[in-house]
């Protein structure tokens, strides 16, 4: 299946306010468990999300993961700007991370904790003893 990403309406209206500084403020991923849904109009901040994140355990830390290396980039051709993140990383550790359906990032700066956006794995995923849970190629289309 398709990885797809959705922006929250509350971080378009955010940045179209300038409370949104990509070079400045501290962006940050969490994890979904797999009944989540993202509602691009209700899911707006943390608060909204946190019941439905995973649980501390085995390797993944709510709310811990801080996105690095923000790229801003313009695709001219196609009419698009993205924004990009490095990789990033959960070593499960004593038991399984996850399952987990979809990503959250959101804006740890802004007052509200704004949600930029749902990644949405397209399948469950998980990462057992010993392995890797990783999000890669973190981007998402501003447009």
């Amino acid at each position: 299946m398709a990885v797809t990403s959705t922006l929250s309406n509350h971080f378009k209206y955010q940045l179209y306010k300038g409370n949104i500084d990509f070079d400045t403020d501290d962006f940050k991923i969490i994890l979904m468990n797999t009944t989540f849904a993202f509602d691009k109009d209700a899911d707006a901040t943390l608060a909204d999300v946190t019941s439905d994140q995973l649980a501390t355990n085995y390797g993944y830390t709510q709310d811990s993961k801080s996105l690095a290396g923000v790229s801003i980039t313009e695709d001219d051709v196609n009419d698009k700007a993205y924004v990009t993140w490095n990789d990033v990383t959960w070593t499960a550790s004593g038991g399984t991370i996850g399952a987990s359906g979809a990503a959250i990032i959101y804006d740890d700066t802004t007052s509200d904790d704004t949600v930029v956006g749902c990644i949405d794995f397209g399948e469950d995923l998980s990462a057992p003893a010993g392995i890797d849970f990783q999000v890669k190629d973190l981007q998402i289309d501003l447009t």
